[in-house]
């Protein structure tokens, strides 16, 4: 039986593979940029390394990493460490592009630009996530579980809430997040956002190991 446990150093491999393949609104994005090593700087590599104790795995009964969630506490703090320390170090490899040509060129010129307050959703919902399953386990409940997890931990933390943001495409996200407690909130163009005001009396499942 899978089951949801803490993030390990050296993970990450297996982390960023995830992210690679539901990267394009839920399918598999080899190949989309010319180096498929920017989904993982971008999404969750960042994550694991600033906030390792808010990333949490679904392990399979063989012992591989088949979904993840990951989240920052307080977005604004995340947003500024990303673009004043990781990025600046991780993603010089990859110039800002000049104009948006491509999908890969619109994907820079958003990590170049991340920076607190960018995001209108910070008052109400400071912390922000980002969860992705491999397609053998979705359908499943893991993913409800991983949500409940991070909420879990955001709770023990005093964060009164939490945002995502999930492509317009992705129908299956979008159908998700409501029945897990999210709310659809204002949004960019091309994208849905939800938000989840977190109770501190609300129920809090066991911690994974």
């Amino acid at each position: 039986m899978p089951h949801i446990r803490r993030f390990r150093s050296g993970d990450e491999p297996a982390l960023a593979d995830i992210c690679l393949r539901t990267a394009d609104a839920g399918a598999d994005a080899t190949g989309l940029f010319h180096d498929d090593a920017i989904w993982a700087e971008i999404f969750v590599l960042p994550y694991v390394h600033r906030h390792p104790e808010l990333a949490f795995v679904v392990e399979s009964e063989d012992g591989r990493v088949v979904g993840y969630i990951v989240g920052a506490a307080d977005s604004d703090e995340f947003e500024d460490w990303f673009h004043d320390e990781w990025w600046p170090s991780h993603g010089a490899r990859w110039p800002k592009p000049q104009v948006e040509r491509t999908r890969q060129d619109g994907t820079l010129i958003y990590a170049y630009s991340r920076r607190s307050g960018a995001e209108p959703y910070g008052r109400e919902y400071p912390a922000h996530l980002h969860i992705d399953l491999l397609p053998e386990v979705q359908g499943r409940g893991w993913g409800r579980q991983l949500i409940e997890t991070l909420v879990s931990a955001l709770r023990e933390r005093g964060v009164i809430g939490v945002h995502l943001a999930a492509s317009t495409e992705n129908v299956g996200a979008i159908a998700f997040y409501p029945r897990v407690g999210f709310t659809a909130i204002p949004s960019h163009s091309g994208v849905q956002a939800f938000g989840m005001r977190l109770s501190p009396g609300g129920p809090t499942p066991p911690a994974p190991a």
